[in-house]
C-alpha cells in the first residue's frame, strides 16, 4: 500500500465497492446517536451503530488496516452526534490506546477521529499505564481487572461539554475506567459517544 492509496483509496473499506473510502450504502449503517445503558457508566452513553456488518468492517479497516481516510467520515458522524450530548463548546477526550498498539497503527486512532470532527476541542488527557494487555477475547471481569488503576489523567481539559470518545462499547469496561479516572481527577464527563456497540439496545431505545 502506498501513501497515495492511504490518502485516496479507490475502494470502500466496508464492502470493497470502487470509488471512495466509504460508499453511501455502508455509511448508512451508522445512524443518529442512540442511547445505550452500560453497567458501571453513569454519564449518558450514545452509540452510532451496532458492531456488525458494514459498521464493524469500517471500524476494523480504520483501526487495524490503515484506512486513515475514514477519519473524515467518522469525524463528521461524531460532530453530528455531539448535538445530542449537550450544548457547545464541546471537548472530546479520546479513549486511550496501548502504546504498542498506537505505534503499530501510526498514532492514536481515536485521537485522529476526534481531530477530524473540527467543531470540538480535543483533550488527549487519558493514558494507559504499562501492564495493560490487549482486551480482545477477555471476559468482562478480566477487562475490568486489566484496566483497574491503569488509566491515568495527565492535564486538564478546557471547560465545556466534556465527551469521552470510543470506537466500540463491548462490556463497558474501558468507558467505566476512563470515567472513573476523570472523576478522580476532578473532571466531569457529560457523555460517552461510541462509534459502535456490541451491546444490545434496551427495549424502546
Amino acid at each position: 500500500m502506498t501513501a497515495l492509496d492511504l490518502l485516496l483509496p479507490s475502494t470502500c473499506a466496508g464492502c470493497g465497492r470502487r470509488g471512495t473510502a466509504c460508499c453511501t450504502t455502508c455509511l448508512a449503517a451508522f445512524g443518529p446517536p442512540a442511547p445505550l445503558q452500560v453497567p458501571g457508566v453513569s454519564p449518558p452513553v450514545w452509540t452510532l451503530a451496532p458492531y456488525q456488518g458494514a459498521a464493524r468492517e469500517l471500524v476494523l479497516a480504520f483501526k487495524e488496516r490503515g484506512a486513515r481516510a475514514l477519519s473524515a467520515w467518522f469525524g463528521a458522524l461524531v460532530a453530528c452526534a455531539l448535538i445530542a450530548v449537550g450544548p457547545p463548546p464541546w471537548t472530546l477526550i479520546p479513549a486511550p490506546s496501548r502504546r504498542a498498539a498506537a505505534r503499530e497503527r501510526g498514532g492514536d486512532h481515536m485521537h485522529r477521529i476526534a481531530e477530524a470532527t473540527q467543531i470540538a476541542t480535543v483533550a488527549p488527557v487519558l493514558h494507559l499505564a504499562p501492564g495493560v494487555t490487549d482486551s480482545v477475547g477477555l471476559t468482562a471481569g478480566a477487562r475490568r481487572r486489566n484496566l483497574a488503576g491503569r488509566v491515568q489523567v495527565r492535564g486538564s481539559p478546557p471547560p465545556g461539554t466534556t465527551v469521552l470518545l470510543d470506537d466500540v462499547i463491548t462490556t463497558g469496561a474501558t468507558a467505566s475506567a476512563c470515567v472513573r479516572a476523570l472523576r478522580a481527577a476532578g473532571v466531569r464527563t457529560h457523555g460517552v459517544v461510541a462509534l459502535t456497540s456490541a451491546r444490545p439496545h434496551q427495549p424502546g431505545q
